[in-house]
């Protein structure tokens, strides 16, 4: 079958790792696989009367007898599909002057709007997942397998939160034969919920627990491969030939054995564990973790089984993002329909781990892709079921009401690979009595809406926005709010806000107020904002012609009204639409706008302005920024945020907009952590470690700790961490710098202090500062001496400490399971069980749960 693709953008274009190709004659091109050339199903490329097929080299694809400059010229490329299909798929430029080639085809069921993706049913045990049944939501027990009683305990705690599924790790013959006893034991309870066993390394293990779960998951990276070393391999077409061929054999018997058992399978692939025989094709890469699953895929479909869901998880929401696109890409192609499991795995815990997987699961329930979703928490599994639930009513009802907007052609959106649009950022203008080109950071913005009454108090105002204060007078620091948006201006004759207004101004602060309020009570300075109505009208005309203006839109206005854009000179544009839209998607929204800007070579920067109601929860307003202006930032689409909530103090809003920003890899602010959920697996308290870690260790933006508790996705996980701390065996600690461990067997009770020196060593630490306390830290501060004062023995240590896992650890020979502390008066004393939860007063989820 043969499919001809007309598109005058197609070049193949050799890479820039070869040597220069004769213009006549040449034995191969070499392409880069690395983010997904071409499907893999594609073994032929035509191009009038040359053909090239794809063989396999160290990270190259390779194209053969072709002549490079009649290549150079075609428009049209013709593509044979050696497998049953679509009937088109385009090949475009990754980006401008790109040598790579990307599939174009469809990711999703239509670009303008939230439709489901259809699948085919999976059934696990009884509960089926597929387009035609509820996003369904699971979690991971924390405890050790062969804690019979614990894990029970815990499933049924799980269930009883309304979780649909449960996974359980499975490590060893112990486990597995343990899972028959907890089996058993939640069907005497009358507790029917699916159980699947999470392997690694172990099929015989997979073979034995497939008897009694009701599904098998299965990590391709290391099922039949041995460990990732982190090797450059080079594989001859043979070699890798007899590589898969190891693989079927070694995987087969458990296709066999769930078909005979009817059990269901996830081929779930991590980012972080990836064969050396992957990257070394493919690179560390979405697309090697879309083959890896592939090759495990086409296993299942040879034997004819098809109760098969896929994931592509990774710690990355970008890479997590780019990976399930491809997946689904190149399911349309081959004609394939089986679910998805979303995920962004090592998370992390509070606002942090709920924004990543807000953003990477939010972003692809907005394409109506995933059917069954988890939040990996570093917290009790339990706590991962309301983020869950809260993503899962998000996508459903986007789905629902298939919100979006009227059909339009999208030909920029990078959707498989991250390529920033940059606005170009305020300049100065000739005559400018100050300077604007703080408004708006190169790395992504942060706005704020603030009130007259905030006024009143300038040093509290100043510190709400993150500016340091010398002597009363505010200054701009590594995540201070970049502008401010003030509704109401306060009276020409206010001299004390108004003098506060200018101050924020002189340090290059961009003050944004209406144009009715600049016009009746004019500021000095300020970026005026108004509305399409007031262009076209002219209104803005009355203002003096140097006057910096932003523009709000929808996004869904007719082109027409969109044209007044081209007719002025925008500091900056702020994508708006009101949060009680019914059908009206924000996200399809600002794609279409963004599509207009381009076609008109219209750079403004753009900024995603978010107005919530009153009345919502704290975390609902963290999952839809993360899931509607996180679904845009992804795609390099936009250039900061304006959160308004009026019922939120300005440290949340600000904090949930700089963590917005640094979990879509924007603007870092602050340490960036690889925190994994914690498993039966795991060979330390990770809630406990991953609180003493942070408190130390929070003050250091731009330096990024991996924090994982046993070495399965350790060093893979950790490629985008400059430092790892990995549980290596029980009580003992390995520390990495990127993927390669250079301390093992480091005494837990040293291993702070170890990573810290680390740290130091390789000249990334800094003092943490001294600055006098705000106003939000001296209300948390003030409840913590409370809570010393009426549980004497914590002022010293107020760690999370977790009940739950101490016969855990016992059995690992670790601590011993009875935790002491000391008193005031220096005599131990054990710690109730009402006091097994203690917070760190650094940690953002303490504070909340402090507070209730």
């Amino acid at each position: 079958m043969m499919f001809l693709v007309s598109n005058p953008q197609i070049q193949i274009r050799p890479s820039k790792s070869r040597l220069p190709l004769p213009t006549s004659h040449c034995g191969c091109f070499s392409l880069d696989m690395a983010t997904g050339a071409v499907p893999a199903s594609f073994t032929v490329l035509k191009s009038r009367d040359y053909e090239f097929g794809f063989g396999r080299t160290a990270g190259l694809g390779k194209l053969s007898n072709a002549k490079w400059n009649r290549i150079h010229r075609s428009k049209f490329v013709s593509v044979k599909n050696s497998n049953k299909g679509s009937d088109t798929a385009e090949l475009q430029l990754a980006s401008e002057g790109s040598p790579l080639l990307v599939p174009r085809q469809k990711y999703c069921e239509f670009p303008n709007k939230t439709v489901r993706r259809k699948t085919c049913t999976v059934m696990v045990g009884n509960v089926a997942i597929g387009s035609e049944h509820p996003i369904r939501i699971q979690t991971m027990t924390t405890t050790d397998t062969k804690d019979v009683a614990a894990t029970v305990e815990q499933v049924m705690r799980i269930a009883d939160s309304g979780a649909d599924i449960v996974r359980i790790t499975v490590q060893g013959k112990k486990e597995a034969d343990a899972c028959f006893e907890i089996k058993n034991s939640l069907v005497q309870k009358n507790y029917n919920i699916p159980l699947v066993a999470d392997i690694h390394f172990a099929p015989s293990v997979a073979l034995r627990v497939a008897e009694c779960f009701e599904k098998i998951r299965v990590n391709p990276g290391n099922f039949a491969d041995r460990r990732a070393q982190f090797e450059q391999l080079e594989y001859t077409d043979e070699e890798y030939q007899k590589e898969l061929e190891h693989i079927e054999q070694v995987f087969t018997p458990l296709v066999e054995k769930c078909k005979k058992y009817d059990r269901a399978m996830r081929i779930g692939t991590n980012h972080g564990s990836l064969s050396d025989r992957i990257m070394s094709y493919y690179g560390d890469s979405p697309r090697g973790m879309v083959e890896s699953a592939f090759e495990f895929a086409r296993i299942c479909r040879k034997l004819d089984y098809h109760n098969f869901v896929f994931s592509m998880k990774a710690s990355n929401p970008v890479v997590m993002v780019q990976a399930y696109r491809l997946l689904v890409a190149e399911m349309y192609v081959n004609g394939w329909d089986y679910p998805l499991h979303l995920g962004v795995t090592e998370a992390g815990e509070g606002e942090d781990g709920r924004m990543k997987s807000a953003i990477g699961i939010g972003t692809l329930l907005q394409d109506g892709l995933g059917d069954t979703i988890r939040v990996s928490l570093t917290e009790p599994p339990e706590e991962e079921m309301d983020p869950c639930r809260r993503l899962a009513n998000l996508g459903t009802r986007a789905a629902q009401l298939q919100q979006g907007v009227s059909p339009f052609k999208e030909k920029h959106r990078r959707y498989f690979d991250f390529q920033r649009r940059s606005g170009q950022l305020p300049v100065q203008n000739e005559g400018d009595e100050v300077d604007y080109r703080g408004a708006l950071h190169r790395d992504g913005s942060v706005l704020m809406s603030v009130s007259l009454d905030q006024l009143k108090v300038p040093d509290l105002f100043y510190k709400s926005l993150a500016a340091k204060l010398v002597v009363g007078m505010p200054f701009k620091d590594l995540a201070t709010v970049d502008s401010i948006l003030l509704r109401e201006l306060p009276p020409v004759n206010a001299s004390g806000g108004r003098l506060a207004l200018k101050r924020l101004i002189d340090i290059s602060m961009g003050v944004i107020t209406p144009l009715s309020e600049q016009l009746t009570k004019p500021l000095p300075n300020a970026i005026v904002l108004v509305n399409l109505m007031e262009l076209s009208t002219g209104a803005y005309k009355l203002l003096p012609a140097s006057t910096h203006l932003a523009v709000s839109v929808r996004g869904d206005e007719p082109y027409g009204d969109l044209g007044t854009l081209k007719d002025i000179n925008a500091t900056m544009v702020l994508h708006d639409l009101p949060h009680h839209e019914g059908k009206i998607s924000r996200v399809h929204a600002a794609r279409r706008l963004f599509e207009f800007l381009e076609e008109n070579s219209l750079n403004f920067p753009v900024i995603h302005h978010i107005q919530f109601p009153a009345g919502l929860h704290r975390d609902d307003i963290v999952i839809y920024a993360g899931a509607n202006a996180g679904a845009l930032l992804v795609d390099g689409l936009g250039d900061g945020v304006l959160l308004e909530a009026p019922d939120q103090d300005l440290d949340f809003l600000r904090n949930t907009s700089f963590n917005l920003l640094q979990g879509c890899r924007m603007r870092n602010t602050k340490t960036e952590y690889v925190s994994c959920p914690s498993c039966g697996r795991t060979l330390f308290d990770l809630q406990e470690v991953s609180a003493q870690i942070r408190e130390r260790t929070l003050h250091l933006p731009g330096v990024s700790i991996a924090i994982m508790g046993c070495i399965v996705n350790g060093p893979g996980e950790m490629a985008d961490a400059d430092f790892g701390y990995v549980g290596g065996a029980p009580g003992k600690i390995d520390l990495y710098v990127g993927k390669n461990v250079v301390k093992r067997g480091i005494a837990m009770e040293h291993a702070t202090d170890a990573l810290i020196q680390l740290i130091k060593d390789h000249g990334r630490w800094v003092d943490p500062p001294k600055h006098e306390l705000g106003p939000q830290e001296e209300k948390t501060s003030n409840r913590h001496r409370k809570l010393d004062d009426q549980r004497p023995g914590e002022r010293n240590r107020r760690r999370m400490v977790s009940n739950r896992h101490r016969k855990h650890y016992e059995h690992l020979g670790g601590r011993s399971g009875k935790r002491m502390e000391r008193g005031t008066s220096g005599s131990r004393m054990p710690i109730h069980e009402e006091h097994a939860l203690v917070f760190s007063s650094r940690s953002r989820r303490g504070r909340r749960i402090a507070r209730r």
